[in-house]
């Protein structure tokens, strides 16, 4: 019986080259969190415009921020076949009074376009870290 390792793709630039800042910049984990942080964002700038969110929802949603189940997630996304509403469903369980919140008013670009930005400022500083190197 094989590990759960060697059932998935490897890539040489993250098992062989990559820092252990970049392998983890560029996980699921750094990933995921980033999409709960973004969504934890989006309900407190929505309660300062007014909308009905309570600072318990908020804390609650802070709290569960790096509390990722990936097997639920793998999960959800097995049966709704998306991967933001999977995490959204995901993120909700460890959240259930900040439920009715989380991803309000958002589609899919929000987490999406925003994590591709941090994913770039990484890129950005690997390529700093590249040209000391060949200066």
């Amino acid at each position: 019986m094989s590990s759960q390792i060697h059932d998935h793709y490897r890539n040489p630039l993250s098992t062989r080259y990559a820092s252990k800042e970049m392998d983890f910049n560029f996980s699921d984990t750094k990933k995921f969190s980033t999409w709960r942080k973004l969504w934890t964002y989006l309900a407190k700038s929505q309660k300062e415009l007014g909308l009905p969110i309570t600072d318990e929802q908020i804390v609650e949603m802070e709290s569960n921020i790096e509390n990722i189940d990936f097997d639920r997630a793998a999960k959800e996304e097995r049966e709704v076949r998306h991967d933001v509403m999977a995490h959204v469903k995901t993120f909700a369980v460890a959240c259930p009074k900040a439920a009715p919140i989380i991803h309000l008013g958002a589609t899919s670009c929000y987490v999406g376009d925003n994590t591709e930005m941090v994913l770039r400022i990484n890129l950005t500083n690997l390529m700093s870290k590249i040209s000391e190197v060949v200066h």
